[in-house]
């Protein structure tokens, strides 16, 4: 029974960093990664005075009442 919590201790500390490594990867390459290239693909064809225009057309704006 000697250095038992010693032993345990060692185990479970390996255990929450490899869980938390692998926590971290997964979020990573699972949501962190696709969400930059959903966001690039989707600047590379916006066009903000388009966007503005039709928020224009549509009364959505206080500073720019429809035409």
């Amino acid at each position: 029974m000697r250095r038992l919590l010693a032993r345990r201790m060692k185990f479970h500390l390996l255990g929450a960093f490899m869980l938390s490594v692998g926590c971290a990867t997964l979020y990573k390459f699972g949501i962190a990664e696709p969400r930059k290239r959903a966001y690039a693909e989707f600047y590379k064809s916006y066009d903000p005075m388009k966007d503005f225009e039709a928020m224009e057309r549509a009364g959505v704006l206080e500073c720019a009442p429809p035409k």
